[in-house]
């Protein structure tokens, strides 16, 4: 008598298991490590896009205030003062070149933008300062300003009725804008972060003296411009008058005859990795800070004064 057959059941071999893991691994480790690689490029393609943006929106927005510069010949009052800032922060977060700048423009936002409304007080000049610190933007200068520091650049608008009460016709503008400055870190003032660098080139024209005249009068006088920047080493300090200029350091080719013609805005905006490495007071070479910033410029031509 035949006993039925018995059926054999078919598994996978410990081997084959083995096999079969180890492929999943080196499949899954491909797909982490290509997923980490792309989400890299995405945050640093993002925070160079959004450094770009910064440093983009603050020059045009300074562009708009330079073109609307506001000065006074004859009288011995002061109208712009342009100062080097120099070292904003403390410990390795320093900045080489930082420009506090106070001048009288036109500002279409002054009043909150609300011109010809019931809160407009009257008056088109008004003064604005710029300022860079290297702060917590959310705590300013209070008890927490140390926790999430970066270099924060600060806007500060002066409406025309202050502006014509306290600030016009001063002789040391400086010294007069000193209590707005006071509150310059406030929220609504700011304007871009990660700033590492704010320069300003100045490009003055000043008389020379040419040859003599052909008759023997006094010498002809020729017109020269050339840029001054301001920064360490350089000049430091740039004043602008109603009866003239004067720089610190002084300099022959600036003074009662030299005028301003137009403003170079330079702004260097790093990247959010960037800043952190700064923050974490790491060892950062100029090399980094080129590779992980965002530079952008622009001319502007001032009225004549």
């Amino acid at each position: 008598m035949k006993t039925p057959a018995t059926r054999r059941h078919h598994g996978f071999t410990l081997v084959e298991l083995m096999v079969a893991m180890a492929i999943t691994t080196i499949m899954v480790t491909l797909l982490i490590s290509i997923t980490a690689m792309a989400l890299d490029s995405w945050n640093r393609g993002r925070a160079e896009v959004r450094a770009a943006r910064q440093a983009q929106a603050m020059t045009e927005a300074m562009a708009r205030d330079f073109e609307s510069m506001v000065t006074r010949p004859g009288n011995n009052f002061e109208w712009f003062v342009a100062s080097n800032g120099g070292s904003v922060g403390s410990g390795v977060a320093q900045s080489p070149n930082s420009a506090d700048l106070i001048f009288f423009t036109a500002a279409t936002d002054r009043y909150d933008g609300a011109i010809g409304t019931a809160n407009d007080l009257g008056g088109d000049i008004s003064t604005v300062g710029y300022s860079l610190r290297f702060q917590d933007p959310m705590a300013g200068t209070g008890a927490g300003a140390t926790q999430y520091p970066t270099f924060v650049l600060y806007r500060q608008l002066v409406n025309p009725d202050e502006t014509f009460r306290n600030l016009l016709g001063q002789e040391n503008l400086q010294s007069a804008f000193s209590p707005y400055q006071a509150n310059l870190d406030n929220m609504a003032n700011f304007v871009c972060e990660n700033v590492h660098q704010f320069s300003v080139t100045f490009h003055i024209e000043y008389d020379e003296a040419g040859p003599p005249s052909s008759r023997g009068g006094p010498p002809t006088v020729i017109k020269r411009s050339r840029p001054f920047t301001l920064a360490q080493g350089h000049t430091t300090e740039m004043r602008l008058r109603g009866n003239g200029m004067q720089s610190t350091p002084a300099n022959a080719e600036i003074g009662t005859n030299s005028r301003i013609t137009a403003v170079e805005i330079s702004l260097t905006v790093l990247t959010d990795h960037a800043m952190n490495a700064v923050r974490n007071n790491q060892n950062v070479s100029q090399d980094f800070i080129t590779r992980n910033s965002f530079q952008y410029s622009k001319r502007v031509d001032v009225p004549r004064m």
